[in-house]
């Protein structure tokens, strides 16, 4: 089954839609075909694959790991979810905006967001569940995290007081993060998505 990639206003983050059969047993799709996402310019080579559940209300995020740098591609496989991601690329012309959309299971959706981008999302059903394909191994010692509300991105978030972590409450800003030196491994890619 062919997929369709769908370009937003930031270079790099795209929307992958996949074809579902949906008929009176049920339904199918292809998640993954390596051939189809070569074909689309998108990484093939993931490493991990992470599962996450979350109450109405539930806020995750903005989440990103520099070392060693990780892209990301997110579906959501139960409820309904707002899924979000940040450029952090300091070459970017966009550096600093945001883009989200809404997902619900059996949409056949996913939203990749390359190395350099900080994704998060927020539960919008009663329990949503996300699962994401990762291209590098989690690193405890190389993520990081930019607050929700930072002012300076201005997500319009779909909920006004979100459940949050206290890690999540207590992130820095986009302007503390581009002031470290690991802000420096994040820069637009000339070629490819990886």
């Amino acid at each position: 089954m062919r997929i369709d990639v769908e370009e937003t206003p930031l270079t790099g983050l795209v929307v992958v839609r996949h074809r579902l059969v949906d008929d009176h047993r049920g339904f199918f799709t292809e998640v993954f075909r390596r051939d189809e996402l070569e074909r689309a310019g998108l990484p093939t080579a993931f490493q991990q694959e992470n599962h996450s559940g979350s109450v109405r209300g539930v806020a995750r995020g903005l989440h990103f790991q520099w070392e060693p740098p990780m892209a990301k591609m997110m579906r959501v496989t139960r409820g309904r979810v707002f899924l979000v991601a940040v450029d952090l690329r300091k070459d970017s012309p966009t550096l600093g905006e945001w883009w989200g959309m809404e997902s619900a299971e059996r949409e056949g959706v996913q939203l990749f967001a390359p190395a350099g981008f900080a994704r998060g999302f927020c539960a919008l059903s009663d329990f949503a569940e996300i699962q994401y394909l990762c291209t590098a191994l989690y690193n405890p010692e190389g993520e990081g995290g930019i607050r929700w509300n930072d002012p300076r991105i201005g997500v319009e978030w779909p909920v006004a007081e979100p459940i949050l972590s206290p890690k999540d409450a207590e992130a820095q800003t986009l302007d503390e993060w581009l002031a470290r030196p690991e802000s420096e491994s994040f820069r637009l890619e000339p070629a490819g998505r990886a």
